[in-house]
């Protein structure tokens, strides 16, 4: 389903993501978003498998997780409304580096890799911005696994 929604373009402007974005860059990205629908319980992405799309969270719950190894699975963190995820496959065009699990009916806006080089070829200005965001994006999950390491180095003695 195509997004036409009258208050998507104030969503969207408040997610990291859009943030910055003159109103006609803002458009032109709109028209290129494809709303996707969930129940609870449904597999968005799959560690491993090709990705070639992101997506951005309009509204419910995610779980992203990781297979250890030895099989077992390691909760990630959690996704609400305005976060997105998938964008390390748009940069560096490798399968997906986690699982993201619906935990309620979910809504959210897919942006695909060849959507966003329409983007660049259109309106470069607006893609060097979705870029820098999605790179502030990066650094800010950086600094927080930064942390949760250290703390975890900290509590086991070491």
């Amino acid at each position: 389903m195509t997004v036409t929604a009258p208050d998507l373009k104030a969503f969207l402007l408040a997610t990291p993501f859009f943030g910055g974005l003159p109103d006609p860059s803002l458009d032109l990205l709109i028209s290129m978003l494809v709303e996707c629908r969930f129940d609870a319980g449904a597999t968005v992405v799959a560690e491993g498998e090709p990705g070639r799309s992101m997506f951005i969270v309009k509204s419910g719950r995610l779980a992203v997780s990781k297979r250890t190894n030895s099989g077992s699975v390691v909760p990630i963190s959690r996704l609400a409304p305005g976060d997105f995820f998938g964008e390390m496959t748009l940069i560096e065009m490798q399968n997906r580096s986690a699982t993201v699990v619906t935990e309620s009916p979910t809504v959210l806006y897919e942006l695909t890799a060849r959507k966003l080089y329409a983007c660049y070829k259109a309106d470069i200005h607006a893609y060097v911005i979705v870029l820098q965001n999605i790179n502030r994006e990066l650094c800010r999950r950086l600094r927080r696994s930064d942390d949760r390491f250290a703390a975890h180095q900290v509590g086991d003695g070491n």
